[in-house]
């Protein structure tokens, strides 16, 4: 009862909030600033999804300039501006199981994350073949503020040519370089609840990783290849594993398309790291597909997104999968979502289905792990977002869970970016 009254609620503010329809925020982020250029000039419906402007800014390596003065001189193009954003996500959730202790017992009784995450972004053109882009967490401090990094050297003009070099704490290889929204980086995503509605996310591929990335980009297709390590900033390792992405990105009969595949593979090597320990060994072996389509059906945009991802399972006595420790089973997903803007720009509702295996880690044979998730997404301004999730789960990997954690999970967000 509590639930359903907490639900009602939501749905009720989101409804007012559709009413009222408040104008677009003039306050926008650092991009913005630097290009003179408004949010929905580079996202598809609501951030933070791209469209083809999105992903021709991203492929220049955030080097588009616009409204804002320039430093100009011999081999030096800066905006006279250090172009900044405050990123920030605030949170409820909450589920309905039975514990009453620990992580499932706090999400059971319902819990306010104020902030969830919280970060300054700082980024945008270095010179005239030099961008930048770099995020600063101001939430924990036990961890380093120093929390992701990327800085493309960039040539060309229809063929952009790119060598990225990248360090990011939690968004995993595809930090180097990526440009679809199906989740195949982590923070590219149109729902917030990412490992039920993307395959990739739910097979672990979001973690720590440093490289470089090799990138040729064109407006009908991007390719990279990434030399990299499993680990966040300063590392030994060698040889590195390698990440493999190629895409298609045409436009056909008015619809934005894009498909392509992602492939991890290879073991890495660090030192030991006190005497006696031993080296540590990494490997990798995962493999994804995914497709999108976003366009209008009549006056609505639509957002369809499809995706498939398998990490190996690991063999015993040997280096384990990163992506999947167990020894039983592959660890999969195939997941299928959609997202329609019912009012262009300020009100969309999602969708998405995940059937999933979670690659059975206790061998009980059991390893069906699906999830259905419905959403709604408000944008109060073109730079601030209320979105709503529900996810209830599945399949017989989750019928030992229901008591404890429940088979349900609620979220309601303020995604914003000032």
């Amino acid at each position: 009862m509590k639930k359903s009254l907490i639900l009602a609620a939501a749905l009720i503010f989101m409804a007012a909030v559709v009413l009222y329809n408040p104008e677009d925020s003039n306050a926008m982020p650092g991009f913005a600033r630097q290009t003179g250029m408004s949010c929905t000039t580079c996202h598809y419906q609501h951030f933070p999804s791209l469209n083809p402007f999105g992903r021709a800014f991203k492929s220049s390596g955030y080097t588009t300039t616009g409204a804002q003065s320039m430093i100009e001189d011999e081999i030096l193009s800066l905006p006279v501006t250090l172009n900044a954003s405050l990123v920030s996500k605030i949170r409820y959730q909450k589920r309905n199981g039975e514990s009453a202790t620990g992580s499932a017992g706090a999400l059971n009784k319902g819990q306010t994350q104020f902030p969830d995450e919280g970060s300054i972004l700082i980024g945008g053109r270095a010179g005239e073949h030099i961008g930048f882009l770099l995020e600063t967490q101001i939430i924990d401090n036990t961890a380093p503020a120093f929390a992701s990094f990327k800085m493309p050297v960039v040539y060309g003009n229809e063929y952009k040519f790119l060598v990225i070099p990248f360090k990011t704490d939690s968004q995993g290889v595809s930090y180097g370089f990526e440009l679809l929204n199906t989740g195949a980086l982590r923070l590219m995503r149109p729902m917030e609840h990412r490992t039920e509605t993307s395959a990739q996310q739910y097979i672990g591929t979001a973690s720590g990783a440093t490289g470089a990335a090799f990138v040729v980009a064109h407006s009908m297709f991007f390719a990279n290849y990434t030399m990299w390590s499993p680990t966040a900033g300063t590392n030994s390792t060698g040889p590195h594993i390698n990440y493999v992405r190629l895409a298609a990105t045409p436009t056909v009969g008015g619809w934005d398309l894009g498909a392509g595949l992602q492939w991890w593979s290879g073991t890495s090597t660090e030192p030991e790291a006190t005497a006696g320990a031993g080296p540590t060994r990494t490997r990798a072996k995962a493999l994804a597909f995914d497709v999108q389509a976003q366009g209008d059906a009549g006056p609505v945009p639509v957002g369809v997104y499809l995706t498939y991802a398998k990490a190996d399972k690991s063999k015993s006595g040997r280096i384990a999968n990163m992506y999947n420790a167990s020894t039983n089973r592959a660890k999969s997903a195939w997941t299928l979502s959609a997202e329609a803007g019912v009012i262009p720009h300020k009100l969309a509702v999602q969708a998405a289905y995940r059937a999933g295996k979670n690659g059975d880690a206790a061998n009980t044979g059991k390893d069906k792990d699906n999830a259905t998730t419905f959403g709604l997404n408000y944008s109060l301004a073109q730079n601030v977002d209320l979105q709503l999730n529900h996810s209830w789960y599945t399949g017989n990997a989750n019928k030992g869970n229901l008591r404890a954690s429940g088979n349900m999970l609620t979220t309601l967000m303020l995604f914003a970016a000032f």
